[in-house]
C-alpha cells in the first residue's frame, strides 16, 4: 500500500464559523476523518503545517510547505496539500518552481464550502487528490479540484463561488476524474527520480502592475526602493501606452537601473506579443525586458520570485525565466 503525505494548511475546507466570518479551525486529522474510503486507499499521514486563511500565504510560507515535502520527500510516494483556494494557484505554481521533475505526484486541493458545510465539496476534492497522488502516471505538482487536474503552474480559480472554481489556461487540463477513474488527457515525459531538483530561496520584491487608461508612468520610479520586478500587465496581446513618452522613459529607466521587468497581459487566454502592435513593439528587444508569453501571471509571480532567489546575473534571469518548467509556457509564441 502505498503512503502519502497530507500536508494541512488551514482554507475554507478547515473553516468554521467564528462570529466574524469564516476562519479555519479544524484540524488536518479531523479533515481526513470526515472523507470515507481514504483508509482503504493507502497509508495516509497527516501533517498540520498551519491553520491560516490563504489570503495570508506568503512566499516564505510556499518555502516552509517546499521544505516539509522535502524532507519528508523519501518516506512517501505522493503529496497532497490542503490549501485555501484564494491563493492556490500562487502556492502551486511556486512549489513547480521550488520543487522541479519530481516523480512523486505533489497534488494541491481545497474546497468551495467547509468540510462542516452540508453541502461541502471538501470530501470529493481529498478523496480524488489522494486518487491522483496514488496514480502511477501522476508527477510533478498539480491540482486537483472538482473532478479536474490541472498543472500547477497552469491553474487559475476564474469563479469565487462555483464548485468547478479552477481553469486550466492556455493547456489542456491533465486529466478528468469519474469516481475512481482517473481519464487523462496529457500524459508528458515521467521524469526520472535523479531528475529531482530542489531550491530554498524566493525574492518576495515582485509586484504586478496592471495597466488602466490614464495610470501614471511615474509609478515606475516609486516602486524602485520597495521593488526588484515589476510584472506588467498590458493591455491585449502587448499594448503599453505612448500617448507621451512617459511610458517609454519610465520603463527603459527601470530595466537600466538593473531592475526586472516581465511582460504579460491583463486578457486571461491565448497570451501576449509585443511584436505584433507598435504600441508594443519598441520594447520587445529592449535589454532585460522579458516577454512571458501564454503564461499566467500567478505563474508569472512565481517564476521572477525563484529566478530572482537563484541569480542577478541578467543573461541568467532571461535563461532561467525563459525554460520551461512544469508546461509554464510554449516554447515559442511566434
Amino acid at each position: 500500500m502505498k503512503k502519502i503525505l497530507m500536508i494541512a494548511t488551514g482554507g475554507t475546507i478547515a473553516s468554521k464559523e467564528g462570529g466574524d466570518g469564516l476562519t479555519p479551525a479544524m484540524t488536518g486529522e479531523e479533515l481526513a476523518a470526515n472523507v470515507p474510503g481514504i483508509e482503504e486507499k493507502c497509508d495516509l499521514t497527516v501533517l498540520q503545517l498551519m491553520n491560516i486563511d490563504s489570503t495570508n500565504m506568503r512566499p516564505r510560507q510556499w518555502i516552509m510547505i517546499s521544505d516539509t515535502i522535502l524532507s519528508h520527500y523519501d518516506s512517501y510516494d505522493g503529496f497532497v496539500v490542503l490549501h485555501g483556494t484564494d491563493t492556490m494557484a500562487y502556492t502551486a505554481a511556486a512549489l513547480s518552481y521550488l520543487i522541479q521533475d519530481s516523480r512523486k505526484p505533489i497534488v494541491l486541493t481545497g474546497s468551495q464550502k467547509p468540510m462542516g458545510d452540508p453541502y461541502t465539496d471538501a470530501k470529493l476534492n481529498i478523496y480524488q487528490s489522494i486518487l491522483y497522488a496514488l496514480d502511477d502516471k501522476s508527477c510533478r505538482v498539480s491540482i486537483v479540484f472538482n473532478g479536474k487536474a490541472v498543472i500547477g503552474t497552469r491553474a487559475r480559480k476564474q469563479r469565487t463561488r462555483s464548485f468547478d472554481a479552477f481553469e486550466s489556461m492556455n493547456f489542456p487540463p491533465l486529466a478528468i476524474i469519474h469516481d475512481d477513474r482517473i481519464i487523462r488527457h496529457y500524459t508528458g515525459v515521467i521524469p526520472e527520480p535523479s531528475d529531482l531538483k530542489a531550491y530554498h530561496h524566493l525574492d518576495d520584491r515582485v509586484f504586478v502592475l496592471k495597466l488602466t487608461p490614464e495610470v501614471k508612468a511615474n509609478i515606475f520610479y516609486l516602486l524602485k526602493e520597495d521593488y526588484d520586478a515589476i510584472i506588467l500587465e498590458t493591455f491585449g496581446i502587448g499594448g503599453i501606452p505612448e500617448y507621451d513618452d512617459s511610458f517609454q522613459k519610465a520603463i527603459f529607466d527601470w530595466v537600466d537601473s538593473g531592475k526586472t521587468l516581465a511582460v504579460t497581459t491583463q486578457v486571461p487566454e491565448e497570451g501576449c506579443d509585443l511584436q505584433v502592435y507598435q504600441v508594443g513593439k519598441k520594447y520587445s528587444d529592449y535589454p532585460g525586458i522579458l516577454q512571458a508569453g501564454d503564461m499566467t501571471t500567478e505563474a508569472i509571480v512565481a517564476k521572477i520570485m525563484w529566478v530572482l532567489g537563484q541569480t542577478r546575473d541578467r543573461g541568467e534571469i532571461q535563461t532561467l525565466f525563459e525554460k520551461v518548467i512544469n508546461l509554464d509556457r510554449q516554447e515559442d509564441i511566434h
